[in-house]
């Protein structure tokens, strides 16, 4: 659709450049210097087709160059034609074409985003014409016509604009709605997911706890611990977790451990390939060391993923003595 509108408005710009250009070559009465006023039209033609095509395909913004070059042709155009003609025949319209063309070029520089250069070159159409014809007779003439393409051309590039960065917005609004309603869905899912794990996880230990009455034995007893635990570290820190984790938490409990984890989101913007290294090297530590209390915590740090604390019994030592285990886990992987 934009390829097609930039399409059509650079035709209308050719074909009214032309317009202008045949209106000055098909003079009425022999113009006195007509080499001058042949290289008015021939100047314009050049110029007036490089601001509309060069890098039109490339950038809807006018070279700087380029606009400069219109600045200054849009002077000499109007010296040229002048020159060219007796003072009795500057008000034909033969010899006016360079009012409309003015006014044109006007246009294409405020349409190609050179609204000073645009302007410009109205203030010395508005100079040179008033100069040559008079204000009152350039007005007649054409100026008018002029003045206000320039205005609506300016008021309409606003517009599109606007329409532009609105039509962006929104759509940007819509990406985040879309990506906002995608998250609930995976969060719904997770819950969903969490829920059906506690039911058959604490489903069988609570049966049992209720037709029992309360009267477990030892290794029933250690499974309501252990899926107790389990259910804690679900909702706590589920994105710590994979199979390896859970099984190493899990033996930690057997062995009489106590196993705390907390997530604070320290995993939030870390990939998925380098979380499941982080949870791996989470469980190859909960393995390869014993501590008769675990605390697991992924926090918000810049550089730290998880920290990984193991500390011995309380017994007569202080608290600094009686951590076994400290690791921590960078958010990025080690440069080899």
């Amino acid at each position: 659709m934009n390829r097609t509108v930039r399409s059509v408005a650079t035709s209308l710009a050719v074909g009214f450049a032309m317009y202008f250009a045949a209106r000055g070559v098909w003079w009425i009465e022999q113009p006195s210097a007509p080499l001058l006023m042949v290289a008015a039209i021939a100047l314009y033609l050049v110029v007036v087709n490089v601001a509309i095509l060069w890098d039109s395909a490339i950038s809807v913004r006018m070279p700087l160059w380029a606009a400069l070059a219109t600045l200054v042709s849009s002077l000499l155009i109007p010296v040229l034609v002048t020159l060219s003609l007796d003072p009795l025949t500057r008000t034909a319209p033969f010899a006016t074409w360079y009012i409309g063309a003015l006014g044109l070029m006007g246009v294409v520089c405020i349409v190609r985003r050179r609204f000073v250069i645009g302007w410009l070159v109205v203030a010395v159409l508005l100079v040179t014409s008033s100069a040559y014809l008079g204000f009152f007779v350039a007005l007649s003439l054409g100026l008018v016509g002029s003045l206000m393409w320039v205005v609506i051309a300016h008021l309409l590039v606003i517009f599109w604009d606007r329409a532009v960065r609105d039509t962006e917005r929104l759509a940007g609004i819509q990406q985040a709605v879309s990506a906002w309603h995608a998250t609930q869905q995976v969060r719904q899912k997770e819950r969903r997911l969490r829920t059906q794990f506690a039911l058959a996880v604490a489903g069988p230990v609570l049966s049992r706890t209720v037709a029992s009455r309360g009267s477990l034995t030892d290794e029933e007893r250690l499974q309501a611990r252990l899926a107790e635990g389990r259910l804690r570290d679900e909702l706590r820190g589920a994105d710590l977790l994979n199979d390896a984790v859970r099984d190493a938490i899990e033996d930690a409990r057997r062995r009489g451990a106590v196993v705390t984890v907390f997530d604070e989101g320290g995993l939030a913007d870390v990939d998925e390939e380098r979380r499941a290294t982080i949870r791996d090297e989470l469980a190859r530590v909960l393995r390869d060391a014993d501590a008769e209390r675990w605390i697991i915590r992924a926090a918000q740090d810049p550089l730290t993923a998880v920290t990984v604390v193991g500390r011995a019994g309380a017994g007569g030592q202080s608290d600094d003595d009686a951590v076994d285990v400290w690791h921590e886990i960078p958010r990025d992987a080690p440069e080899a």
